[in-house]
Formats: structure tokens, sequence, C-alpha cells
């Protein structure tokens, strides 16, 4: 048997990312309702639309940042709700290129990820994960 590393621990995720993707005016729109019907239903901290391709994404993009908490719920609804755009979800653990890399998880599409300007290790670097700080209100409840 091969000498294999230890399992990672489900307490190393510290929250989760879910990217949106878009590509053109049509696509932008299912997004922007996708977006809206978010914030009407979780409490999640939504980053700012992407219009160009940014960081490891190859594509037009809006970030939706959720607490751990929140996965059981908001990621199911995704996956029903998600206007057929492409939506990749990520652990954010100490280390952002496995995360985006190795233990996404997608809906839809797999796009092509481009790692080359993601961290190995934070902690390495003397840093830790953004805190989450839920930018919407929630109203309804019909998850």
């Amino acid at each position: 048997m091969t000498d294999q590393p230890a399992p990672m621990s489900i307490q190393a995720i510290e929250s989760y990312h879910a990217h949106v993707y878009f590509d053109g005016p049509e696509a932008r729109q299912r997004a922007e309702v996708l977006r809206d019907r978010i914030a009407q239903r979780f409490p999640v901290q939504m980053g700012r639309w992407r219009d160009q391709p940014v960081g490891p994404h190859p594509t037009a993009m809006y970030q939706v940042a959720f607490e751990a908490t929140l996965f059981p719920s908001l990621v199911p609804w995704l996956m029903l709700n998600r206007q057929g755009l492409t939506i990749v979800v990520h652990p954010n653990t100490d280390r952002p290129k496995d995360d985006h890399l190795v233990h996404a998880l997608w809906l839809g599409a797999v796009l092509p990820l481009d790692g080359t300007g993601l961290e190995a290790s934070l902690s390495a670097l003397g840093r830790a994960q953004d805190e989450i700080m839920p930018n919407t209100t929630p109203a309804l409840t019909d998850i």
C-alpha cells in the first residue's frame, strides 16, 4: 500500500465561496435574477460583479461568500435554482489553491481555473481567511 496523506478534517473548512459564472447579456440577466433570489433567502456576503475574468476565474462572475452552517441549505437550493448557470462552490481552508482546484464542487459545466495566482497556504504567509460579513437581508423563507 502506498503512503497516503492523512485525511483532512472538515473542521478545516472556515467558510465557502460560490462563484456564479455568466457569459453574455442573456446569461447576465439570469445571474441577476439568481443573485436577487439568493439575497432574499440567505444571509450571505455578495461580492461585486466582475464583468471580466479575474483571478483564477475564466469568465465574468460574482462571488457569494457564506458560513459553513449555510452549506446544507444554500448549496442544494443552488442545485435546483441555478438558472442553467455554471457555479463553482469551494471551501475556504488554509489552502486556497487546493480549495479551488482540488476540493471544488461544480454545478453545471466544469470550467478551467487558472491556479497560478492562488496561494498554497495562507498561514505560511502569515495570513488568514477573510471573515464573512453578510450584506444581505433575507426576507423570504421559501427555500
